[in-house]
């Protein structure tokens, strides 16, 4: 039997079908099955496909919103090669792509040949899991969960980082409102809020921190590296594993973050698509 992809628009059959192949690398996936069961508690329309080889899961592509690149989760050449003649046969068209390096790199190679457009990369990202908890050096200040209070500078903060990475800013206001009432905003504060970082829902064991951000009159102070170094020690004391991903157009934060502990997993490409 050759490779099998099907379609799903419901990520609760995803999960299903899924799940057992998704979880079993709990770190690795992270951002799929976070994705995965936010829609399922907040839907949203979204394009699930599920690559299958004699009954066994082999990989995952997702996108959801449907304005947002695709997610990859990490598959071999032939696999990645038999989701792009599915996704072009189907006629839907992707605005990018992210995932594991070499997968997206074949991904993107035969989506730019069966679409006959440009398929351009424009970052690079490492994926850390926090294997010990280092050190960082005496920083003013405290770690603390953001407040309805902070409502307003968690919206400004959140736009400003979204553009950094070039993200789309679709829906900020509620998903800072969804992030503040879960409890996933945290600021290291020294007299007043410094810098910021998101500890997103944990899944099968594992918290991923996202979001991190200082604004530019406030940075190389040495605030990030103390919230994200307080919030990744406060959710492994509370048990669960922790990952990140950073830019590694970055090699300050790359660095500092291996002093905090973190350990690098696996590289990650984005790429655009037109």
């Amino acid at each position: 039997m050759g490779i099998q992809i099907d379609f799903y628009e419901d990520p609760v059959f995803v999960l299903r079908r899924a799940g057992e192949f998704l979880t079993s690398q709990p770190v690795l996936h992270n951002l799929i099955l976070t994705l995965l069961h936010a829609r399922v508690a907040q839907p949203e329309p979204g394009h699930y496909w599920v690559a299958m080889e004699r009954e066994n899961v082999v990989g995952v592509v997702l996108q959801s919103p449907l304005t947002f690149a695709a997610t990859l989760t990490p598959m071999d050449k032939q696999v990645a090669t038999a989701m792009v003649d599915a996704i072009v046969k189907a006629d839907v068209s992707l605005p990018g792509i992210n995932g594991d390096a070499a997968t997206a790199a074949t991904f993107a190679g035969c989506w730019s040949e069966r679409r006959k457009s440009a398929a351009t990369p424009f970052q690079g990202n490492r994926l850390y899991e926090l294997l010990e908890v280092g050190e960082v050096a005496g920083v003013e200040g405290q770690l603390r969960q953001a407040l309805p209070r902070d409502r307003s500078l968690m919206i400004h903060w959140t736009r400003a980082f979204q553009i950094e990475i070039d993200e789309p800013g679709d829906g900020t206001e509620l998903r800072v409102d969804r992030g503040l009432a879960a409890g996933e905003f945290w600021l290291w504060d020294g007299g007043e809020p410094m810098s910021m970082a998101v500890s997103r829902k944990p899944v099968e064991g594992v918290v991923r921190v996202a979001g991190v951000y200082t604004p530019p009159e406030k940075r190389k102070r040495g605030y990030a590296a103390a919230c994200v170094h307080a919030l990744s020690k406060h959710m492994r004391d509370a048990g669960y594993r922790c990952a990140l991903y950073t830019d590694l157009a970055n090699p300050t934060s790359n660095s500092i973050y291996r002093r905090i502990g973190y350990r690098a997993i696996s590289e990650v490409l984005r790429y655009r698509f037109e």
